[in-house]
């Protein structure tokens, strides 16, 4: 019986070779798998064109003249390295805030092995975003698209360096969208876009380009030890940041001079008072001469609500106090001994890092 099974299907190869080809179906129509080679070619294609894109704007990054730890049994200190993209033709490129830590000055390689030299603009570890001042001028550049439109499923392509690897290219779908996660600061970077594409390191500040070769996002982390868990920063968020990075270098935001902790609200409270949200921020500690001081903020008081906007927690006061809300004068609803009060407070600006 073994053997008559072994001869079937060594006559079913036979046949399949002598006709050309995959058997045809009934009717002779071709079979499913007579398209698949023109899937994968209009697959490949799609690729390539976003690699012929996008490519020539792709950059390693590597840090010199960083003070770190030597090597063992050798003397040359590692250098922070990473991936990059110019997206202005005047030398302005984006990376990771990860990737920059520790050095201001560095070296970039492009694709046709050209390296020049590269600054820091800025950067915000809030988003891991920086901007670098590459020279040169009439450089590649890419376009960014709208991180917003992405569908779950949709092609994505990862272009970068992983372990010095130049030009390393990637492919994978959007997993999802919307996600959170926490920067180095502590704070909630939004609106991150998850992908199977691999990512290793290296890849760091590398731009997720969807099938029209518009950049997405930048690369940003993956899950270890998971497989094909990866994230990007999605570029509208990158976006908000970019014009203060080049005007200030730096990410200006808000702050009242308060420590807190995220706390529920009683039931009772949220329907007595006409809460949107059901928690708030517990003012655990109030800076002396502090813009919540000086409004009248004291502790024990739970903030529910800023400028109109519910305050469930610490992360949406951060989203809250964003740089046009610097100076201005506003109210904050808190809960004090069980009733609502009404005070007015004018955020200052963060002195940052």
């Amino acid at each position: 019986m073994d053997g008559e099974r072994i001869l079937g299907r060594m006559g079913a190869l036979e046949l399949i070779r002598a006709a050309g080809g995959p058997e045809r179906a009934a009717g002779g129509g071709p079979a499913a798998a007579d398209d698949d080679p023109g899937l994968l070619d209009a697959y490949s294609r799609a690729v390539v064109s976003v690699v012929e894109t996008i490519g020539p704007a792709v950059v390693g990054v590597r840090a010199v003249g960083r003070r770190a730890a030597r090597r063992p049994g050798g003397n040359r200190p590692e250098g922070g390295q990473g991936s990059g993209f110019l997206f202005a033709p005047d030398g302005f490129a984006l990376t990771n805030s990860h990737v920059v830590q520790g050095s201001r000055e560095f070296e970039v390689s492009f694709s046709e092995g050209r390296t020049t030299s590269a600054s820091v603009v800025g950067d915000d570890p809030d988003t891991d975003a920086a901007v670098l001042r590459v020279d040169g001028d009439g450089l590649p550049a890419v376009t960014l698209g709208n991180s917003a439109g992405l569908r779950v499923g949709q092609l994505v392509v990862a272009i970068g360096s992983p372990f010095g690897f130049q030009s390393t290219v990637t492919t994978g779908v959007v997993s999802a969208v919307g996600r959170t996660l926490r920067s180095v600061t502590g704070r909630l970077i939004d609106e991150v876009v998850q992908t199977d594409a691999a990512l290793n390191p290296g890849n760091s500040g590398g731009p997720l380009v969807d099938s029209r070769g518009e950049v997405v996002g930048i690369n940003t982390a993956v899950i270890l030890p998971a497989q094909g868990i990866c994230f990007a920063v999605g570029i509208n968020t990158v976006k908000s940041v970019v014009g203060q990075l080049l005007r200030h270098g730096r990410v200006r935001r808000g702050y009242l001079g308060v420590a807190g902790q995220n706390v529920p609200l009683h039931g009772g409270s949220v329907r007595r008072h006409e809460l949107s949200a059901t928690g708030g921020v517990l003012v655990q500690s109030v800076e002396s001469g502090g813009p919540a001081d000086r409004a009248g903020l004291q502790v024990g008081d739970i903030v529910v609500a800023f400028d109109g906007e519910p305050v469930g927690g610490i992360d949406d006061l951060h989203r809250i106090l964003l740089e046009e809300r610097i100076g201005r004068r506003m109210e904050v609803a808190v809960l004090r001994h069980g009733r609502k009060r009404m005070l007015e407070v004018t955020p200052g600006e963060s002195p940052g890092r």
